[in-house]
Parts: structure tokens; C-alpha cells; sequence
């Protein structure tokens, strides 16, 4: 085909020399999202033949660029999908990164873990003065109502936050 021949589409007359000086930018653009130069030439391939056969028309609505990138993020967004089929865990299970399955439950080190430091935090909560301790263990621990903690205790909601709010900070120093 010649390069300054008309690609046929229904709205205003494109050239193939025109087309070719976004190929750099497409290039660029679909490696950025695909992380994968040999894809992304393909990808881009894909848009000039696209045009080529009059799959993807161009209507004038917005710049010729912008409008390639469109047709590019479609060609994208269809070759992830192809992909995303074609994968099975037995290729996954072949390559670590791919499949990366762990169990939702904390390991058995991470488990003594928390223990040892729920131990020590309820340790801490032992060593605060009894008003602090009281507050904490009522409305935190025990997860009472701001009224019945209030009740309980015979103070105010203003008295009860400012007593949680010191042992927090007593807790965390």
C-alpha cells in the first residue's frame, strides 16, 4: 500500500504515514502497561491492522492519537482477558509468582506471636492505676456500653474518655 494512500473509513480520510508517526507513542504506551516489549509490539500490530481492515473506523470525534490509544486500551484489555483464560493453576503451580496461594489463617509462629503480645498487653493493663484499669477493662476488654461503664463505675461520659484517653496513653508509652 502505498503511504500516502486514503485508508478507508467513514469519517475523514487517514494516510498511512499519519498513522505510523503514533507508533512510537502506542509502542511506549502498551509496554508501560504491559511490562512486556514482544507484546506490546504485538498489541500495536493488532491496531494498525485493525485499521487496515475497517474494524476500528475513525470518526473525526477527537485527535487521531487519542483516539488510537482507545483502540489500543481495547486491544489491552482483550489480550488480558485471553490471557487470564488461558492460564491454569497447573502453569501457575509451575511458576511460584504466578500462584501465590496462602492460607488465610496466621502460622503458627505468628499466632505465639500475638500470645505474647496480648500476654504482655494485659500484663500492662494489670499495672495500670485502678481507675485507669477499671475504664479499660469495662469499656475495652469487655466492650460495655459508654452508660453502663459510666453506671458502673459512677462518673461521667467526659470523666470516662478522659480516663480512656490517659490509660491508652500510659498503654502506648
Amino acid at each position: 500500500m502505498p503511504a500516502t494512500a486514503a485508508l478507508a473509513s467513514p469519517g475523514p480520510a487517514l494516510n498511512w504515514a499519519e498513522l505510523l508517526s503514533h507508533r512510537a507513542y502506542l509502542l511506549r504506551f502498551a509496554q508501560r502497561k504491559l511490562q512486556d516489549p514482544a507484546l506490546a509490539e504485538d498489541v500495536v500490530h493488532d491496531v494498525f491492522e485493525a485499521v487496515l481492515r475497517g474494524r476500528a473506523a475513525f470518526a473525526g470525534a477527537s485527535a487521531l492519537r487519542t483516539w488510537l490509544t482507545g483502540v489500543l486500551k481495547h486491544k489491552i484489555v482483550d489480550l488480558v482477558r485471553q490471557r487470564r483464560a488461558m492460564l491454569s493453576l497447573d502453569d501457575a503451580a509451575e511458576d511460584a509468582e504466578t500462584l501465590a496461594l496462602e492460607c488465610p489463617q496466621p502460622r503458627p509462629d505468628e499466632l505465639a506471636e500475638q500470645r505474647e503480645r496480648l500476654h504482655q498487653t494485659l500484663q500492662r493493663i494489670d499495672a495500670l492505676p485502678s481507675g485507669l484499669r477499671d475504664v479499660v477493662r469495662l469499656r475495652v476488654l469487655h466492650d460495655q456500653p459508654t452508660e453502663a461503664v459510666c453506671q458502673a463505675l459512677q462518673i461521667s461520659e467526659e470523666n470516662l474518655f478522659v480516663r480512656l484517653h490517659r490509660a491508652r496513653k500510659q498503654l502506648l508509652s
